[in-house]
């Protein structure tokens, strides 16, 4: 299940905001929640797939208020516009008054989003749910591109994932998953041997 999955099953767009997604993960778990449907083995699946879903999307998917606090503090230009519309001082005032602006730790909320991501990538690797584990570190690392950590573990969930094909002989989709790790994190030397070892357990197969 990748994103845009977990999107349709909630009957959303891509892109629904935070507070869309837990209005309609209620309003679908109402309906198909086991309590309500007891001897329906389609509505209790349905159940499952929709809380998965949702579990999903709100581990890339930040509130508004949050989201809100990323745009307004984290562009110059907003700043300075904010700057020009306040009314002129002098310089000894300006001094005076910049210890006191306390704006959103922006540092500190990406870190926890981040290391929240990883805990849960975690759990789905753990979990074998390879597909899902994918969907999470690539989400996260459209959000934080020039992370090297981040960057590691969405290689790494690749090449784990195109290890798991090998076992399973899909050797042409193991070999798309390898070369992505290789290509996401290419300098990462015991990434590399483990690549390595894939590809020729890889030939041995096949």
């Amino acid at each position: 299940m990748d994103l845009g999955d977990c999107y349709r099953l909630l009957g959303l767009r891509s892109g629904a905001s935070f507070t869309d997604i837990k209005v309609s993960y209620r309003r679908l778990a109402q309906q198909y929640h086991p309590d309500i449907n007891p001897d329906d083995n389609k509505a209790k699946e349905k159940f499952i797939a929709l809380t998965e879903a949702y579990k999903l999307l709100l581990q890339v998917v930040l509130p508004e208020e949050t989201a809100h606090q990323l745009s307004e503090f984290s562009s110059p230009a907003r700043q300075q516009k904010k700057t020009m519309q306040t009314e002129p001082v002098s310089k000894e005032t300006v001094k005076e008054k910049l210890p006191t602006i306390k704006p959103p730790n922006l540092v500190e909320i990406e870190k926890r989003l981040k290391w929240k991501t990883y805990d849960q990538l975690q759990r789905f690797l753990r979990e074998k749910r390879f597909p899902q584990a994918i969907a999470l570190a690539e989400a996260l690392a459209a959000r934080l591109p020039e992370d090297p950590e981040v960057r590691q573990w969405l290689a790494i969930a690749y090449q784990i994932w195109g290890r798991a094909l090998v076992v399973q002989n899909q050797p042409q989709k193991a070999r798309i998953y390898l070369k992505k790790a290789l290509k996401t994190d290419p300098y990462n030397k015991s990434l590399c041997l483990e690549v390595q070892r894939d590809f020729q357990l890889l030939e041995e197969i096949c």
